[in-house]
């Protein structure tokens, strides 16, 4: 079977910048952190955490209010990137019968509905309720924002949802990509949505004790990638989706082309259920270029996954000094969650949305706050500063607990 390429005709975005892309990726190259103090008081016990939110997200006003009462916060970011992105694409919100049915959506998401889930367990135990809402289970359910999407987009195509912690949209990237790519979809939504601020989602990664600590003053630089002294990872919320596109069907209808997605590679470390290992990531690495063609001379940019913690971020430029060689010295890599955030099941697909930007813009956003670089993550070069450069191709990594990993690469096209 002959395979396509692939267009990128659409983006889309809810994150704690707002929606706007060229705002979006020009406060990430100015290293400007979404990062806040989080405090709550209405909790069984006070949690004071940094995270990032989207706090001018009003879902009523974007989806309307029948509709947002059908949906747990995480499908609401969902559904509102997936419109932004539709929108970006120039397609309509509706289609005929027959396009419908090679026209899908494939989404990521870690956590899914747990805000709807923790609110029926409160009122069931805290207040002692017999009954929930009859909505309890369609809100909570994982495959809530793909349903959504695929019903109001009018896709009748394949509708898939990928739960793989914090490789989950990556993959769905991946596997819509490869449906496009192999003709068995013409157009595919595809991205991931997740609210991690449930009492119990925090208290857990807490417990896990991989989590930065942070006040009012400190938390805007809570998240260290890289750094030796940094202290842990910063959760967040937000939905990011991107339209896929077989590249003939995009051309034909005067579609700007905004990338390329070219390659995708994943793999198992086998070996932990928490503790990276550079062997399963060099695999996925190898896998993409081999997929997308490319060799480790191609690559100009790294978008890395680079969540902050002692155990990931030496092991992830072990990764990249196996695959690159002699060139990883030389190659550009940044880790933007230093910004905005471990989005979890969304992360691949707001880190996939800025390795996109990075190439249409020709300009590195940075990893913010690296200041004293440790010692095991030599030997890349680190980008502290936003600068413009040539840039080709790219890849955005994307490595899981239960050691699923994800790679995407994508390439420039003319503006």
């Amino acid at each position: 079977m002959s395979q396509r390429r692939v267009a990128i005709t659409g983006l889309g975005l809810v994150s704690p910048y707002g929606g706007d892309l060229d705002d979006y990726f020009a406060r990430l190259c100015a290293g400007e952190s979404a990062v806040r103090h989080l405090l709550t008081d209405d909790l069984p016990r006070p949690l004071s955490i940094p995270f990032v939110s989207c706090p001018a997200f009003d879902p009523e006003a974007v989806l309307g209010k029948p509709l947002a009462s059908m949906m747990d916060r995480f499908a609401q970011l969902g559904m509102a990137a997936a419109f932004a992105a539709w929108d970006n694409a120039g397609l309509p919100r509706t289609t005929d019968g027959e396009a419908r049915t090679t026209w899908g959506c494939a989404w990521g998401t870690a956590l899914g509905g747990t805000l709807a889930y923790e609110k029926g367990y409160r009122e069931l135990w805290q207040k002692g309720r017999e009954r929930l809402s009859p909505l309890a289970v369609i809100l909570g359910m994982n495959n809530a924002a793909n349903a959504h999407i695929s019903i109001q987009l009018g896709l009748g195509g394949v509708s898939m949802s990928h739960t793989v912690a914090c490789a989950s949209s990556a993959i769905a990237i991946g596997e819509a990509f490869r449906r496009v790519r192999s003709g068995e979809a013409t157009v595919m939504v595809t991205g991931g949505s997740d609210v991690p601020q449930a009492y119990g989602v925090a208290r857990a990664w807490e417990a896990l004790r991989v989590m930065a600590p942070g006040d009012a003053e400190s938390s805007p630089r809570a998240c260290r990638p890289f750094s030796a002294d940094r202290r842990g990872l910063v959760l967040g919320e937000g939905g990011a989706a991107l339209v896929l596109e077989d590249w003939a069907h995009a051309e034909a209808r005067g579609a700007s082309i905004l990338g390329e997605i070219v390659g995708y590679g994943t793999s198992c470390d086998h070996s932990h259920l928490v503790r990276p290992e550079a062997a399963g990531q060099v695999r996925a690495l190898r896998d993409t270029l081999a997929d997308a063609g490319l060799t480790a001379d191609d690559i100009d940019y790294i978008n890395a996954h680079g969540t902050a913690t002692s155990e990931g971020d030496p092991v992830e430029v072990a990764a990249l000094k196996q695959v690159f060689g002699e060139r990883a010295a030389q190659l550009p890599v940044s880790a933007t969650k230093s910004m905005h955030g471990h989005l979890l099941g969304a992360a691949g697909a707001i880190e996939a949305i800025t390795t996109v930007l990075a190439l249409r813009e020709q300009r590195i956003p940075p990893t913010a706050h690296l200041e004293s670089l440790d010692p095991a993550c030599t030997g890349v070069e680190h980008i502290t500063h936003s600068r413009a450069q040539p840039l080709r191709a790219a890849l955005s990594n994307s490595f899981a607990f239960g050691g699923s990993n994800a790679v995407l690469a994508f390439r420039a096209v003319p503006a």
